[in-house]
């Protein structure tokens, strides 16, 4: 068990520290614990240090690098002690552990400054990182990487779902490759080649390439931050949000292109870019681009928080024990993994519930499964997952991803007809060639296309997002459907994209359809 400071009574209100002894900076939280594992913020700190800045010469920590340490570790315990702080547990990463007087320097710490510095592996480090990730971020159905850089290392965990699959640890860091290759002029010359050969090789040494498809990187640490907040800054935005940000590689590689062409004092008058990182944000980027190179994924989103508020969820789980707020319900499972993936939920909803609608009017008419009207629901409201990969066939990447979601409200039968719903709500009809198609039996394929057919028009119905459909009728007969349209005016686009949409509808059920507004059904006259 580490070892943990008490500077308080245990029947006081307990507050508790983490610090976090990194390779380019210490850092400290000081947080108040709540209900269901979460905690609030009351103060936090930050030092420059760079304790990694002579270690890929002589394998040492510097002698100006351990004093402002140390001198900093005061300044934080001060703090905490000010805030009558329960419990502190600091820790200390890539390079105290790797140094030659990493021990001297805990010794130091214990003796100068009264605390107890925990020096953990990397294995530790990347499940810190992760408990962070996945108490803050929905993975179910994606298989993720989350890649935590620091100014020593970076760890890179592949995930599936919120089960870790495998754990990489590199000597990859920002602070270690600055020193080496240079972080001022050099980077805009072959010496850039050669970092990104350097980070290729060892990527290749210390991760397997035999990962599945992966949805999106997940990345943790100053160097995602740091990125995030230049491009937001470049096109207007200011805070960066908790749910994290969202980039693509190509992102990455313009603003690599931008910066390695500047000298470090034009990086520091970058907006959005922390001086103090002027001379390692390149090294930084260039692993980012290169792991996204490497595994072959394309969409990155940053993630806020990282080691220490992994470390600070890992400390409250001791104080509170299991978290009790609960498994989420199958609604909160569906409904997280849709806005995950950048489903805009309100529309989704929306169409899943004009598509419950027309679903349950043709029930009886049809003799329908009324059980399938639960499946038609998740598939409205997964049915544009896939715009996570792409735009163009996000259709067919909606089939893929949820197919491979685990939603465990469904079971494997259902979950196939789910994903084929979704994945026929748009796009060619379904066909003897497409091998989904072909993987469903016959009578999982009956179940599909009248889904499938109801979900296309339910969709057009909100063709504009902007929910002017209130609700459908069904009328008329099996031999002629007739589907009335509720809607304060004539939603002229939403009528002509459900027509548009009815040609499955026609096949699946044997009968054409009209469908019309119902001020314009009640304003025509009784025939006689």
């Amino acid at each position: 068990m580490p070892q943990q400071q008490t500077y308080l009574s245990p029947d006081m209100a307990p507050r508790l520290a983490a610090i976090d002894v990194g390779s380019n900076s210490i850092r400290l939280v000081v947080a108040e614990p709540q209900p269901g594992g979460r905690y609030r913020v009351l103060d936090e700190e930050r030092e420059t240090t760079r304790l990694a800045r002579a270690l890929a010469d002589g394998g040492r920590l510097d002698e100006q690098s351990i004093e402002e340490s140390l001198a900093a570790l005061r300044r934080f315990k001060e703090i905490a002690e000010g805030l009558h702080v329960h419990r502190v547990r600091a820790i200390a990463t890539c390079a105290v552990r790797e140094a030659t007087n990493g021990e001297e320097f805990v010794q130091r710490v214990a003796d100068e400054v009264g605390l107890s510095l925990e020096v953990i592996s990397s294995q530790q480090e990347a499940h810190l990182a992760f408990l962070s990730v996945r108490r803050r971020i929905e993975l179910a159905g994606k298989n993720s990487l989350l890649a935590d850089i620091g100014g020593g290392s970076t760890e890179l965990i592949v995930a599936s779902g919120d089960v870790v699959e495998a754990v990489f640890a590199t000597r990859l860091g920002a602070v270690r490759l600055a020193e080496r290759f240079g972080g001022e002029e050099g980077l805009a010359s072959d010496d850039f080649r050669k970092l990104q050969r350097r980070i290729d090789r060892e990527l290749r040494r210390t991760t397997d390439g035999k990962i599945p498809p992966l949805h999106l990187l997940i990345g943790s640490g100053g160097t995602f931050t740091s990125a995030a907040s230049i491009v937001m800054a470049s096109r207007g935005l200011s805070a960066l949000p908790a749910a994290g940000f969202q980039m693509s590689r190509a992102d990455v590689r313009h603003l690599v292109d931008r910066l390695r062409k500047m000298s470090s004092r034009q990086r520091r008058d970058v907006p959005g870019l922390n001086p103090d990182r002027a001379d390692i944000i390149v090294p930084g980027l260039a692993i980012i681009d290169r792991v996204m190179k490497r595994f072959k994924v394309n969409t990155l989103q940053v993630h806020p928080y990282g080691v220490r508020d992994g470390l600070l969820l890992s400390m409250i789980d001791q104080l509170q024990g299991r978290d009790d707020a609960g498994p989420p319900s199958a609604d909160e499972q569906i409904n997280r993994f849709a806005e995950k993936c950048g489903v805009q939920l309100k529309h989704a909803q929306h169409v899943a519930t004009l598509a419950a609608d027309i679903y349950r009017g043709l029930g009886a008419m049809f003799d329908l499964p009324r059980d399938d009207d639960r499946l038609l629901r998740a598939a409205a409201r997964l049915q544009d997952v896939g715009y996570l990969i792409s735009y163009d066939g996000h259709h067919k990447h909606s089939y893929h991803l949820i197919l491979h979601s685990r939603l465990d409200m469904f079971g494997p039968e259902e979950l196939e007809i789910v994903a084929n719903v979704a994945r026929y709500h748009r796009g060619a009809e379904p066909k003897s060639k497409h091998l989904n198609w072909l993987a469903l039996s016959e009578a999982s394929q009956q179940r599909v296309l009248p889904l499938a057919a109801v979900l296309r028009i339910a969709g057009g119905l909100d063709r504009s997002h902007n929910q002017a459909v209130h609700r459908v009728r069904v009328a008329g007969t099996p031999d002629e459907v007739q589907l009335i349209v509720e809607a304060d005016d004539p939603p002229e686009t939403e009528l002509w994209a459900a027509r548009r949409r009815a040609g499955l509808f026609e096949k699946a059920f044997g009968a054409p359809v009209t469908i019309e507004w119902s001020g314009a059904v009640e304003k025509t006259p009784a025939t006689t």
